[in-house]
């Protein structure tokens, strides 16, 4: 007899204030049946507790390209959200590009067809400028979906509830 799988969510986490605090939305993902399995940025490496991250999920964080016939680390997702999603990510994701490992799978996950949730983290600055909203409503119109930006409030549940709708 074998054990049913969970379902696998990817975490993919930006180089944010925030990002530290990633291991509460892992705590979630868990707690409500997700096996997680983590994406950083590169950048966003330097601003989680990689160690503990990894013992929290059971696999490395993801942030580097595989070589080729190296094995795959992670299983496939069943969904993805991407908390905190920056300034940075949102508008290269929404545009196509492709430039880090977390960027290529957030790209790909469109063709998957599996749930895809975001909870931006910026200034209310980065807010404003034009891309912004034009990279929302394109990331929208791919069937992303987007949790509300709040300036100076940030959830890490919030993101999970919209992959409930």
């Amino acid at each position: 007899m074998t054990e049913a799988r969970k379902p696998v969510l990817y975490v993919v986490v930006c180089a944010a204030g925030v990002a530290g605090g990633v291991g509460e939305l892992i705590s979630a993902a868990q707690g409500r049946g997700w096996d997680v399995g983590v994406v950083a940025t590169p950048l966003a490496m330097g601003f989680i507790d990689v160690e503990a991250i990894e013992a929290q999920t059971g696999y490395p964080i993801r942030s580097a390209w595989r070589k080729p016939g190296d094995p795959r680390p992670l299983p496939d997702p069943d969904a993805i959200v991407v908390s905190p999603a920056t300034f940075n990510t949102i508008n290269k994701w929404a545009a196509g590009i492709s430039d880090t490992l977390a960027l290529g799978i957030l790209c790909e996950s469109y063709g998957w067809g599996i749930p895809v949730a975001a909870q931006p983290c910026l200034s209310s600055a980065q807010a404003a400028h034009p891309a912004h909203e034009e990279s929302l409503a394109r990331l929208r119109r791919m069937g992303v979906r987007i949790a509300e930006f709040v300036p100076g409030s940030y959830s890490w549940t919030r993101v999970l509830e919209l992959l409930e709708v």
